[in-house]
């Protein structure tokens, strides 16, 4: 073969087409007609390449046939998922099982391709990397109870009990997320933007351990944290050969791993009889946020809106007064030093995206100094800004589109038509086990109307601050996630509609989600005291992202009175949690009292 290809979803078709060389690379769009995925797309591959081969059986009259070979699927069991290589293995054999129902020579068939983990052999792409840094070792730091919640040993005893019922000796951890809430520990400068540091850990009956490099833990508050805790500190490398041994000394021990959170490095040394494979138990924990957690949440929101109000009355006042073009890199550091003033910041929670015009339609685009896709904003383009920070003590994540000139007609009705989505899912009040697709539908009802659409989903869950992306929950049209959206969660609510080659639009708000006869973060009393029944509870959503929609872009005329009310509503919820954090007379307060005004109606 030598040929090679890239697959990515929607979120990076736009992109993708851009900057991928085609002479080398053929893009794969997942989820499009007539795309294989990756593992139908390697199976095929192994079926041909199998068929194909020519059976030589020596010299007329006589001589041994050659035996096939198999294709060899090269794989770093480092960095693929433990579920990515069981789906692909599985692919395998029923593709092998296809080749045999059709016949193959009379030739005794057990495998048409295997996977080859290249033990002892660099990863392919390492062997190239020239100047690739080292494998970083940022210390942790201890998160404080008064935004963890819970601590250490009660989430290892709530851990230890569900082991019990499961029958697991062992629970094995190795996504970077679970381990920092597992521990109450976050890092900064391992993986850019996420409060994450590289580790391992496991659980057993009578021992917590931590597999990192000793200079993760040599802060002194963070030793003290972990010894408190009775955690063990092992060298990162052992925890492979630690299960290893772990299985060897009984065999009537189990291992609790969840593969669709782990590398393939883990589970192919536990077998199957070994093996317990499930949703672990830091993953409920960490997606139902606790109240200090909530908390947390609830004032990084605050902040951050007060940091929005700062930027935009500096880029109204650089647009429209000074009529200075502004180019994408600066509107980032100039938003990102807004943030960094905030008390707690501590860097942000994701890459920038700030779009311009064509550049709006590129889902997750990153604007740099020198590229040739770099863009100025002025009064005639619009731009779309999806940002966030990383607060100690919560995380954020917003999405605005904004025109500071005379947006069309069409960009108009498209950006009304995205508002009403979020509406749509913002009110909705819906029954407890509900999956989170079940909604997605709202968030697209008005752009469907016209024969319009979106390609991501709708909504990914948010850590406390931690990973801006978090499972296990979601609002999409992928019906195959089938989690259930509780109280406590947090869900980002992000409808859009792009334009490629011309304009980008999103509206996003991070979401908490609460009983729908408790009170929620605004203060309101609750809808309906009936709404719950003795056997049933209902849900609804608090807002949490703080931050005015541009009033100038809404077509008032496509617009219910019960979305022109929520939009009045939601502004002067925004103005009394935001204003305290400003200055009276401030550039930044009298941009938020004028964004926050009632929006105006049409008269009958």
């Amino acid at each position: 073969m030598t040929d090679a290809y890239l697959w990515t979803d929607s979120r990076y078709f736009n992109e993708a087409s851009l900057r991928l060389d085609s002479k080398h690379f053929t893009l794969m769009k997942q989820g499009q007609p007539n795309v294989p995925t990756i593992t139908k797309f390697l199976s095929e591959m192994a079926t041909n390449y199998y068929n194909d081969q020519q059976s030589t059986n020596g010299e007329e009259g006589g001589g041994e046939a050659k035996k096939k070979k198999v294709l060899r699927v090269g794989l770093d069991p480092y960095v693929h998922s433990a579920s990515f290589a069981k789906e692909l293995n599985e692919a395998l054999a029923d593709a092998a099982g296809e080749v045999l129902a059709n016949g193959n020579d009379g030739e005794e068939l057990r495998e048409i391709a295997v996977i080859d983990t290249l033990d002892g052999k660099p990863n392919l792409v390492d062997a190239i990397w020239e100047g690739r840094p080292a494998l970083p070792k940022n210390p942790f730091r201890v998160q404080p109870m008064e935004y963890a919640g819970v601590s250490v040993f009660d989430k290892v005893n709530k851990i230890r009990s569900e082991m019990t019922e499961k029958k697991a000796s062992l629970a094995v951890f190795s996504a970077l997320d679970d381990i920092a809430y597992l521990f109450n520990v976050r890092c900064m400068g391992d993986v850019e933007t996420c409060p994450v540091g590289i580790a391992y850990a496991t659980i057993s009956q009578d021992e917590v351990t931590l597999y990192c490099d000793e200079e993760k833990v040599q802060p002194a508050d963070v030793m003290e944290h972990l010894k408190k805790a009775n955690v063990t500190i092992k060298p990162y490398g052992e925890v492979v050969s630690d299960i290893q041994s772990h299985l060897s000394s009984n065999s009537r021990n189990k291992v609790w791993l969840d593969n669709t959170r782990s590398n393939y490095a883990i589970s192919r040394v536990i077998s199957t009889p070994s093996l317990i494979d499930a949703q672990n138990a830091v993953t409920p924990m960490k997606a139902c946020k606790n109240p200090s957690e909530m908390e947390g949440m609830r004032r990084a929101h605050i902040v951050d809106g007060a940091a929005m109000a700062n930027f935009m009355a500096w880029l109204e006042q650089t647009i429209v007064v000074e009529g200075r073009a502004v180019s994408e890199v600066e509107i980032d550091e100039v938003l990102t030093g807004y943030r960094a003033q905030q008390p707690g910041f501590k860097e942000v929670s994701f890459p920038t995206i700030a779009g311009v015009g064509p550049n709006g339609a590129i889902v997750h685009y990153r604007a740099a100094e020198g590229s040739d896709l770099l863009k100025y904003l002025d009064r005639t383009n619009p731009i779309l800004i999806d940002s966030g920070g990383q607060y100690e003590y919560g995380t954020t994540d917003v999405t605005r589109t904004w025109h500071l000139g005379e947006p069309s007609e069409e960009f108009v009705d498209m950006y009304t038509r995205v508002l009403k989505g979020n509406i749509g899912v913002d009110t909705m009040i819906f029954p407890e086990n509900t999956p989170g697709f079940v909604l997605d539908v709202f968030a697209r009802k008005a752009l469907w109307e016209i024969g319009k659409d979106y390609g991501h989903g709708t909504g990914h869950g948010v850590g406390a601050a931690l990973n801006v992306h978090e499972g296990p929950h979601g609002i999409s049209p992928r019906w195959t996630n089938k989690e259930v959206l509780k109280e406590g969660m947090v869900t980002s609510n992000e409808p859009g509609f792009y334009d490629d080659g011309n304009y980008g639009i999103r509206i996003e708000n991070l979401l908490e989600i609460v009983d729908v006869n408790g009170s929620d973060n605004s203060g309101d009393e609750p809808i309906n005291k009936k709404q719950k029944t003795d056997s049933k509870q209902f849900l609804k959503f608090a807002k949490l992202t703080m931050i005015p929609i541009q009033k100038s872009l809404i077509d008032v005329g496509i617009m219910t009175e019960a979305e022109l009310d929520w939009l009045d509503a939601y502004h002067e919820e925004v103005l009394q949690k935001v204003s305290p954090l400003l200055e009276v007379g401030s550039p930044a307060m009298n941009w938020l009292v004028k964004s926050c005004e009632k929006i105006e109606r049409k008269k009958n």
